[in-house]
């Protein structure tokens, strides 16, 4: 999908990652797309981001909009003329726009569905609630900033974590269009990601039992992306 280059700032990213049986996420995947493992295991995850100054590059920054979107996503690859490439796939996006909502699929990358959201954040502590206005959809966290990552955590170093999920920056989402998928890469600034200590979690995608049965999926980590300048780049679309 063409689109304009789209500029802005990250306000604040977590990223909520959870380490998952790879058949059972292979199983859940269309094709063209497998996942992309990580010591042994899938890795999917919720990303919570609020977004400011959103604007076309050619605009002033005056004329910047705000909004909170949520996001379920799995890192994954898939062939391309003979390459591998890796990225994520986006089963689901909501957002609280309802300009994104309306011109997701057609005139900008990936459906977006109309969703509430509560947030509050003081002394480095967040809490990030959504639901869907169409109730397929929820998300809840709440955590603090951390010194060091998850001690479960499969990555094991801050450096690896952050390392993978730069590597997966370009996405791919449903379209309005049946086995097609719109792409979008997103181009941070810079990269700086710290370790989010996350207390509670809630996925209506990843405690759906008819896709995960229990004991297929478990909490790995958090992350946090606070005040990046960035750009969103279309990307050809995906087909299958």
């Amino acid at each position: 999908m063409r689109i304009p280059t789209i500029t802005g700032v990250i306000d604040r990213r977590i990223l909520a990652n959870y380490r998952i049986d790879p058949r059972c996420m292979a199983d859940a995947l269309p094709q063209p797309f497998r996942p992309h493992l990580f010591n042994g295991y899938a890795i999917g995850g919720i990303c919570l981001i609020r977004l400011k100054k959103i604007r076309p590059k050619f605009l002033p920054l005056r004329w910047g909009l705000s909004s909170e979107n949520a996001a379920h996503r799995v890192a994954v690859e898939w062939d391309d003329k003979g390459t591998t490439r890796r990225g994520v796939y986006i089963p689901r996006r909501d957002t609280n726009s309802r300009l994104n909502s309306f011109v997701g699929g057609t005139l900008f990358p990936g459906v977006h569905h109309f969703a509430r959201f509560e947030s509050t954040e003081e002394n480095d502590k967040y809490f990030v609630k959504m639901k869907s206005r169409d109730g397929d959809a929820s998300v809840e966290v709440s955590g603090a900033v951390a010194e060091k990552l998850s001690p479960n955590s499969i990555f094991g170093t801050l450096e690896n974590a952050s390392r993978f999920f730069e590597d997966g920056s370009l996405g791919y989402s449903d379209s309005n269009i049946p086995g097609q998928y719109d792409g979008l890469e997103l181009e941070c600034h810079r990269w700086a990601m710290e370790p989010l200590r996350v207390d509670s979690i809630q996925s209506s995608y990843f405690e759906n039992e008819s896709l995960f049965p229990i004991g297929s999926v478990h909490f790995d980590s958090g992350l946090l992306m606070r005040d990046i300048a960035y750009q969103w780049h279309g990307r050809p679309d995906l087909c299958c």
